[in-house]
């Protein structure tokens, strides 16, 4: 940045409390976000694949090179080790935000692997393992119930977490208090918890394309406007709570669909996790940056989301569901449908390069 123009993003991060992730482990979009004000990034196995499709000229060599110095390594193997070196990469990109904050901010989040979501001891294991690869990692874990248990257990052993496939204020909520357990238990031992950032991830865009979902497969008819805002609820709400009860593990939005999944957030003392396309697409538009976390959503839309969603309900009520309730949510469903079936695609790359399709010509970079 020259110091005279801030674009709009450079301008929220530098003007008020709110802070914006990269959305993604990029050479080329984490420079872009960090010249423009980004401290953090995050990565999934979905992610990881669409920087292989981007960038394979910068990790053709390095996936080979792997695949012939560990002769004994299966496809497994190969793709969390291209996992791990791609958030490590990442890290020491976002190390100099790391240093400058302080170690509060400039972390990079990893996921762990999704077909562990009913295990908290594998869970665990392997936050652990992906704690100690950078000084400056943050750990995804599911807010799922065996989750819950994980972020508490990875929080007491000082690692940094960031709660994720989470759509509601019920499973915010559970997170976050599994997240102040944790914090305690260290206390008590005397151990450091000043330089820990615990994030609590709300996926607000899915959470709306669920209730996208449930118009045509139940039926239910809603005025137009009122389902894009449902996200934007859900979000405001917690974190009228989360300031009420005060967590110290701070909100986070995620899974952008249009530009209300910023602007309505401005403001909060929160994060925001933007793909790079919508941090393109929000810098060269016109939107005011303004303060409007604290504007409350029009009554006659929360009215609307309310006769029509039970789910809107379910996700927006402290107590809309129990913890034993988290893995059959709908949203909570089709989330870790897609990250595992991301996951089993990404084990499918990296078998092309260990056992090449003979009736194909070789994958060039």
């Amino acid at each position: 940045m020259d110091g005279k123009y801030k674009s709009p993003l450079h301008e929220m991060a530098s003007r008020t409390r709110t802070d914006f992730w990269n959305d993604s482990c990029s050479v080329e979009e984490l420079t872009y976000a960090i010249e423009h004000g980004a401290v953090g990034a995050t990565t999934n196995p979905a992610i990881v694949l669409g920087v292989l499709k981007k960038e394979m000229h910068l990790w053709r060599d390095r996936i080979v090179a792997m695949i012939a110095q560990n002769p004994a390594w299966s496809e497994v193997e190969v793709a969390w080790k291209l996992v791990e070196e791609m958030a490590a990469n990442g890290a020491e990109l976002l190390h100099p935000v790391f240093v400058r904050e302080h170690e509060r901010k400039g972390r990079i989040s990893i996921q762990t692997n999704p077909q562990l979501y009913r295990n908290a001891e594998a869970i665990v294991d392997q936050a652990e393992r992906f704690h100690g690869l950078a000084p400056n990692m943050q750990v995804k874990i599911p807010v799922t119930r065996a989750g819950v248990e994980a972020i508490e257990e990875a929080t007491a052993r000082g690692i940094n977490i960031n709660a994720t496939v989470c759509f509601s204020v019920a499973q915010a909520v559970e997170a976050a208090q599994a997240v102040e357990r944790g914090l305690s238990r260290r206390e008590a031992q005397g151990l450091d918890i000043a330089s820990m950032s615990p994030v609590v991830t709300i996926m607000v865009g899915r959470l709306e394309d669920w209730l996208q979902i449930l118009t045509a497969r139940d039926g239910v008819t809603v005025h137009p406007a009122v389902i894009p805002w449902a996200g934007v609820a859900c979000f405001k709400h917690a974190y009228g709570i989360f300031g009420q009860r005060k967590f110290r593990g701070r909100l986070l939005a995620a899974a952008y669909r249009h530009h209300l999944h910023w602007s309505e957030l401005i403001g909060g003392d929160v994060t925001l996790t933007l793909p790079s396309p919508w941090q393109k697409q929000f810098n060269a538009s016109r939107i005011e940056v303004k303060e409007r976390m604290d504007d409350p959503v029009e009554p006659w839309i929360l009215d609307e989301l309310r006769r029509a969603f039970p789910d809107f309900v379910r996700a927006t009520e402290p107590g809309g569901m129990t913890l034993a309730e988290f893995d059959a949510f709908g949203p909570t469903q089709r989330t870790l449908r897609s990250f595992i079936s991301s996951y089993q695609d990404l084990l499918s790359v990296v078998r092309d390069f260990m056992v090449p399709d003979p009736d194909r010509k070789p994958m060039r970079g």
